[in-house]
């Protein structure tokens, strides 16, 4: 027998042990909890009152994503070497992603020259929110734990991008990018007309015209929507699994059950969907921006 399988059976012996000794020792009793919410994960709590300034943990994880996008990069920058490490390595595979791929593969090369640093910090910044939101921090001040006589915050996993204005203000950004970039290349009465597909004409305007104006402006709900829904229903399933439906439901052994699926999901979320989303969100900007420039 491989040493791989006898982990693999040791692993299962020791989950179904589990399942069945928490069986033994609280059977199928129910004890339902009701003041325990899963929405109160997602809650937001200002820590200092500055009115629209206000800062609380969704602030907090957005000013770590920045701060981390920047001391990253420029912290390699510096270290760049001819013979390159592991490190330099992963960074270079990174930059021909969001060059390659995300930038060049959507936009002619001029346009992709002047606009790389704005998708790559884009990509980047919604990168590292979504990875932070992954690593439990001690940011949940509604529930506190004791520590050498010290009140600590609970930890939790948050991420910034599970709230939906932070997508929707990422969004905006690029929305009024593209905009302008439209505007600004072809005027406002050419940007209009490159609405139009090719070969619509007379009363078929009156129809296309406002559906393109619509789809255009779709797109603002279409970025903010994907992003957010994704990383928010991701949060979402781990708490489930993590033990959130067996304190909602009062069954002890459920949440020991579910816990294999839990850390499956986890990785997924943190090692596809994190970077997909990111992906996807930056390779979109590319898209919209290359397209308001062109006249058709």
């Amino acid at each position: 027998m491989s040493k791989t399988r006898k982990v693999l059976l040791i692993g299962a012996a020791i989950y179904l042990a589990g399942f069945v000794l928490l069986l033994v020792i609280y059977g199928f009793s129910q004890h339902k909890n009701n003041e325990f919410q899963i929405q109160n994960e997602f809650k937001l709590t200002d820590w200092v009152h500055l009115g629209v300034f206000s800062i609380n943990r969704a602030v907090v994880y957005l000013i770590i994503s920045a701060v981390l996008t920047i001391f990253t990069m420029l912290w390699i920058s510096r270290r760049m070497q001819m013979r390159p490490n592991k490190i330099q390595t992963a960074v270079e595979v990174l930059y021909s992603l969001m060059r390659n791929n995300i930038t060049r593969g959507n936009m002619p090369d001029s346009l992709a020259a002047r606009w790389f640093p704005f998708i790559g910090t884009l990509f980047l910044f919604i990168w590292f929110c979504n990875l932070v939101g992954y690593f439990p921090l001690p940011t949940n001040t509604d529930e506190k734990f004791t520590l050498f006589g010290v009140h600590w915050p609970g930890f939790a996993l948050y991420a910034a991008t599970a709230n939906i204005s932070v997508p929707l203000v990422l969004a905006l950004v690029v929305f009024i990018a593209f905009i302008t970039v439209g505007i600004r290349t072809q005027g406002p009465i050419g940007y209009l007309k490159s609405l139009i597909p090719e070969g619509v004409h007379g009363p078929m305007l009156l129809l296309i015209f406002p559906i393109e104006v619509i789809s255009t402006l779709m797109r603002l709900l279409s970025l903010t929507i994907r992003l957010w829904a994704n990383i928010f229903a991701g949060h979402i399933i781990l708490l489930f699994l993590a033990g959130g439906l067996a304190v909602i439901l009062g069954l002890q052994a459920l949440g020991w059950f579910a816990l294999p699926a839990g850390i499956l999901i986890y990785l997924f979320e943190l090692g596809l969907v994190a970077t997909l989303q990111a992906f996807i969100f930056a390779t979109l900007a590319a898209i919209y921006i290359a397209g308001a420039a062109t006249h058709h």
